[in-house]
């Protein structure tokens, strides 16, 4: 089933969602976490031992942490450097581990392999063509390939495909794809894509770069670049729909940078039926010549207006200008969370401004939803080195973002048994037992959701994914305040490629922490 494509801007450039709704009257709060980790977090992901890998361009000069047991890096430039770009950060702890890296990652993209593996790729000068890989434990630190991909990637966008494999798309001056990790004859291969030629705006001013890509229930790749969109067979290298030029006259691709969501998948207990419809919500952007008048001093506000969705958080930004260094102005302080199913009247809206954070956090931040349904929100460096005395400097706090379901008024479920266990199979019936805590009277709706971790960067979450799974009966009560329900894993890989998903239960729109599993 070819997706919809619903038009919408904002004036933020950063969004998660969840599919929690919570109190109407609580609007969120903010908790500074770390006052500095060092770096400014241009890139965050989210691992399955729930630590983040946050990384930032080593062209922005020595960072505020130095690299582990005083090592140093030398590069072609016969510069020395100590300090460290990407560290490990346990948002439950509070604690940092620097890691190596000695490449620039500056505007590169990132997957997770089915094994949990962070694959991270591209960059800039030397590490354009660089494909580097880290694994969750205790220790282990980035492994570079240096000519890991055919050709230059900077601001490239990655996707996981059904098979493991990870398709990388784009980049600058880049009209084409290919395949990694390099494991086969056919991941060898560079596949022309003129659909990427044909939607530059300009050499100068893109329009087209991080292109937005969602794989389909069944199993194409949707790319959306600058004002436009293709469905793409990326097993048969053939474009198979063309959707209409958007209205409104538009950019939404870096550097008129908005963001792009797949909606949540809702799945169907019918094995006959493996396609549920799929939507992308394409968000935010300005118009083409933004960047060049931003430059020039002049700053043309966001659009903001939006169209229908699932619960989404958006989050950080500014007002006007465009994104790149220096031509932003008006953070945008207050994430909006847009709730669809609200009535609309004269006096209500569904768009509901919540509580603001202190900190500016404009172009080059990040934000990631973690397992226990706190939203990490880290970075903001507009400038082209590290620079605290700037009209918005360099950011290297995170704080975490408490949405309304963390209101002492609410009951959040948690989950306390999966059986027989988290290693699942497509199409596999599994048993989750959880407990909802001082809830008196009828249980209400339950939902069960698996959350994809996603590689935040540049507004745009690579590899989003919500699917809504479904349940084989109502819940049934065990014990006191105890319940069960069945659950039927996802049926195909195209609907949930292998990998690990946080799994939440959702009671009346309030989710559970996640606990992790893994589909084979």
């Amino acid at each position: 089933m070819t997706p919809k494509l619903l038009v919408c801007l904002v004036l933020a450039t950063c969004s998660l969602f969840t599919l929690a709704s919570g109190s109407q009257t609580h609007r969120g709060k903010w908790k500074l976490l770390k006052r500095s980790i060092g770096i400014s977090a241009m890139h965050m992901q989210l691992l399955p031992n729930d630590k983040i890998i946050a990384f930032d361009r080593k062209g922005s000069g020595p960072s505020n942490i130095s690299l582990p047991r005083g090592k140093c890096v030398v590069d072609s430039k016969t510069t020395t450097d100590c300090s460290s770009h990407s560290v490990e950060f346990d948002p439950s702890r509070r604690s940092l581990r620097p890691l190596t890296i000695t490449t620039d990652t500056w505007c590169s993209s990132g997957a997770l392999l089915p094994d949990g593996v962070l694959i991270q790729s591209g960059g800039f000068e030397l590490g354009e063509r660089v494909v580097r890989s880290l694994t969750p434990c205790a220790d282990c630190d980035w492994v570079e390939q240096k000519n890991g991909l055919i050709t230059s990637r900077w601001y490239a966008s990655n996707q996981i495909l059904p098979n493991g494999k990870i398709i990388v798309v784009g980049g600058l001056n880049q009209f084409n794809y290919e395949f990694i990790p390099k494991t086969s004859t056919s991941d060898q291969k560079l596949y022309q894509l003129p659909f990427l030629e044909e939607t530059r705006y300009s050499p100068f001013v893109p329009n087209n770069l991080y292109p937005f890509l969602h794989l389909t229930p069944d199993g194409k790749i949707f790319i959306f670049a600058n004002d436009r969109a293709i469905l793409l067979d990326h097993v048969n290298n053939r474009v198979v729909k063309k959707y209409p030029v958007m209205p409104g006259g538009v950019s939404r691709n870096y550097p008129s940078t908005g963001s792009s969501v797949l909606l949540p998948l809702i799945l169907s207990s019918n094995l006959n039926s493996h396609r549920p419809e799929a939507e992308v919500f394409i968000c935010g952007g300005t118009v083409p010549d933004s960047n060049q008048k931003a430059i020039a001093g002049v700053f043309v506000p966001a659009s903001k207006s939006c169209g229908r969705l699932g619960d989404v958080l958006i989050i950080n930004g500014a007002a006007k200008g465009s994104a790149g260094w220096n031509v932003g102005r008006e953070p945008v302080l207050n994430p909006v969370l847009y709730r669809p199913h609200l009535p609309v009247t004269a006096k209500t809206s569904r768009f509901e401004i919540m509580s603001p954070s202190p900190i500016p956090r404009v172009y080059h931040s990040t934000a990631h939803l973690l397992s226990d349904g706190r939203v990490l929100v880290g970075g903001s460096n507009p400038n082209s080195n590290y620079n605290f005395t700037a009209v918005y400097p360099t950011e290297l706090s995170v704080e975490a973002f408490y949405p309304p379901y963390f209101s002492p008024n609410v009951s959040r479920p948690s989950i306390s048994k999966i059986n027989p266990g988290t290693n699942l199979e497509h199409m596999q019936k599994f048993s989750m037992h959880f407990y909802i805590h001082q809830w008196h009277g009828e249980l209400g709706k339950i939902h069960v959701t698996m959350v994809a971790p996603s590689f935040t960067s540049h507004s745009y979450s690579m590899n989003q994914r919500l699917l809504v799974l479904s349940l084989d009966s109502v819940a049934r009560k065990v014990g006191f305040s105890h319940y069960v329900v069945d659950v039927h894993a996802p049926a195909t890989a195209t609907l949930a490629p292998p990998g690990y998903y946080q799994l939440f239960v959702v009671h009346e729109g309030v989710p559970s922490k996640g606990t992790w599993v893994h589909i084979k």
